[in-house]
């Protein structure tokens, strides 16, 4: 493991980097927004349980094949950006929801729906090739090159990462919780959820025009 200077830069890094607003900050808020702060807390937890995904499969070598092989990544790419295609077309499309429903729609979020919004998260991270490559690019930098076990400590310094992410996927649920509560934002609610939907195809056709990286990277 990187000694406790580079272990705290490592955990300083992974925090702003979760600031960094993105899809899964932007699925997190909008959640929380329109169903309470459960609802944004559970969809973070459904874009960690996705990093877990690209964390292990980078230690056993997919997430190099996806930086090395085109056609892998091309796939994986288009079909990542239908998919934030078709959340941000469903939001811009949303009906309006008198303001007086919205207190009501976190009540009404039952565990079905929680499931979904898990599950939303979860394939929003997990279809991203991007973050594949994120973890290939930034965790080996905390691995000392003379480790002999370098996928066990990618998996630990992945397990870490995730693990530091909880705060800051609170902090965005509880912040937007917040906002959802004030009169003014209740009653823009629906334009919001249309600009977050425009966010949402920005970030898919910005997915979908990503070149395949060139060279080879690993744990």
């Amino acid at each position: 493991m990187p000694d406790l200077p580079h272990l705290l830069a490592f955990i300083a890094a992974g925090w702003l980097l979760n600031l960094t607003p993105g899809p899964d900050v932007l699925y997190i808020v909008t959640n929380s927004l329109r169903s309470g702060v459960r609802a944004g807390i559970v969809g973070g937890f459904g874009v960690l349980t996705g990093c877990f995904v690209h964390i292990f499969a980078a230690a056993v070598g997919v997430g190099t094949l996806l930086a090395t092989s085109a056609a892998a990544f091309t796939v994986l790419k288009y079909v990542g950006a239908a998919y934030l295609l078709y959340l941000g077309v469903r939001m811009v499309l949303s009906r309006a929801k008198p303001p007086s429903d919205l207190p009501q729609a976190a009540a009404a979020t039952g565990q079905r729906g929680l499931k979904e919004i898990f599950l939303g998260g979860f394939w929003t991270n997990v279809l991203n090739p991007k973050v594949a490559l994120f973890f290939l690019a930034f965790v080996p930098q905390f691995i000392a090159p003379d480790t002999d076990n370098k996928s066990l400590y990618f998996v630990l310094l992945g397990v870490l990462f995730n693990l530091n992410s909880i705060p800051i996927v609170v902090g965005w649920a509880a912040f937007a919780g917040w906002m959802a509560r004030r009169s003014a934002v209740q009653k823009g609610m629906h334009w919001l959820d249309r600009a977050a939907g425009v966010l949402f195809i920005g970030f898919g056709l910005k997915l979908a025009f990503t070149d395949a990286p060139v060279g080879r990277a690993g744990p």
